[in-house]
């Protein structure tokens, strides 16, 4: 499957990879020659995080440009599917499209972006909903270009109650109380990202999970459960031009996720967790690399992907766990091609369990022009600069003796924490040694 390094030390560019290669055959298959010619050469793909890995903030990392410099030939193309994967979420795929070809310096199309809310897409059975969506940035028309027909804001909601909102004093409503608006019940709320008036957003949507979505009546008794939450990047932390890192929407609900329990008593359940680490972020990611493939002309699926990050509770973990989700596909497929089925019989529920995935639902399995053959695997790298520093987090080489961050788990609640899906297959400095690694291991020119 993936080379691996773990009790020996392999130097490159002056960068120490930490892990062992334990398939000595798997290892020796790719060191073939180079080719051109695709039926003789490996297939594989490229999954980017954005911040940490090409870009602090708006400014981007050195090793970047020439990365993709390298990564396109002379007359633009890609010489394999590059896809970038980030949690993102408070812009547009054309405008985040659009910074990237700025900063790179090569041209990124929208149908190569994957921000946090991009799989919503598949999420049809919400999409005639009225939903109240959280956030900042154009989230009306974020919503509405994922699907969503019937929209309301949290400052539509606050101009309908305006004495639903009542922390900052300065906005409270002077003499006359405005009359209330009357909106359509909600029937679901969509978290996209960290929203900029955090008190503002918990009271309102705490109002409209407690009244079941019609925050201007009175609480009487606990609706539960409540109605349908979908929550996107569930990242805690993330990397700007600070010198140590930022709050990100996984704070957020944790703070969200708090209240309702102080409140009510119970756990705040989600629909969906969307976003890295969850699968379905991946399974989306990957029909976008079969996209780019058939785009690049190949004939033939691709086989490995390579997922390069900086945060390893957010890119690492969702990687390894993908990688996890594809040997239980094809697990499973192998168990029902013997007993006599096709492989078209296997269910997205199967995989997903053996997963253990915490949210699965809205999962992809789209066939593309040649019949859907799922990558083998999905390999994690690791790069230094970004969230993870290897000086202040050394990863062990025993994954079951310690966990990054000191021990402290810094994903998701809902996702079980399991130290092995924490430690990447490679770590190396920056996202160009990243790519010359990969492109080492499958026996291809970089340049």
């Amino acid at each position: 499957m993936f080379p691996r390094l773990n009790m020996f030390r392999i130097g490159w560019r002056g960068v120490k990879l930490s892990r062992k290669v334990t398939n000595a055959a798997a290892f020796a298959q790719t060191q073939r020659r180079y080719s051109t010619d695709e039926q003789d050469r490996s297939l594989f793909g490229l999954l980017f995080d954005i911040d940490g890995v090409l870009v602090r903030g708006r400014t981007p990392i050195p090793a970047a440009k020439q990365c993709f410099r390298d990564l396109v030939d002379g007359d633009g193309k890609y010489k394999v599917p590059v896809v970038f994967v980030t949690n993102a979420g408070n812009s547009l795929r054309q405008t985040k499209a659009e910074q990237l070809s700025h900063l790179l310096e090569v041209e990124v199309s929208p149908d190569q972006v994957v921000l946090s809310h991009s799989p919503l897409r598949v999420f049809t059975q919400f999409h005639d909903l009225c939903v109240l969506v959280s956030g900042q940035g154009p989230v009306v028309e974020v919503a509405h270009n994922v699907g969503f027909k019937n929209v309301v804001t949290i400052d539509m909601l606050r101009e309908a109650f305006p004495l639903q909102d009542m922390v900052d004093h300065h906005r409270r409503p002077k003499d006359i109380i405005p009359p209330s608006k009357d909106l359509p019940p909600i029937d679901a709320v969509i978290l996209f990202g960290e929203p900029i008036r955090w008190e503002t957003n918990l009271q309102l949507i705490v109002d409209v999970l407690l009244t079941n979505g019609r925050p201007g009546n009175t609480v009487t008794s606990l609706h539960y459960p409540h109605i349908p939450v979908l929550a996107c990047n569930m990242d805690l932390l993330w990397m700007a031009e600070a010198k140590s890192p930022r709050f990100g929407h996984g704070m957020f609900l944790v703070c969200l996720e708090s209240i309702y329990k102080k409140i009510t008593g119970c756990e705040l359940k989600y629909e969906a967790l969307i976003g890295k680490p969850s699968v379905v972020t991946y399974n989306y990611a990957e029909l976008l690399i079969r996209q780019q493939a058939e785009n690049l002309g190949w004939t033939r699926p691709v086989e490995r992907l390579y997922a390069i990050g900086d945060n390893p509770m957010a890119d690492i973990y969702g990687a390894n766990l993908y990688n996890r989700y594809l040997k239980a596909m094809h697990r499973s497929r192998a168990q029902v091609q013997a007993q006599g089925g096709s492989a078209s019989q296997v269910t997205g529920d199967l995989a997903c369990e053996a997963s253990d995935d915490a949210k699965c639902s809205g999962q992809v399995m789209v066939g593309g022009s040649f019949e859907h053959r799922l990558p083998e695997g999905c390999g994690s790298i690791l790069v230094c600069t970004g969230v993870y520093n290897r000086d202040q987090q050394d990863l062990p080489s025993d994954p079951e003796q310690a966990v990054t961050e000191q021990r402290i788990f810094h994903g998701h609640r809902d996702f079980r924490f399991d130290p092995s899906l924490t430690q990447p297959s490679f770590i190396v400095h920056d996202v160009r040694d990243a790519v010359e690694l990969v492109f080492q291991l499958e026996g291809r020119p970089l340049q």
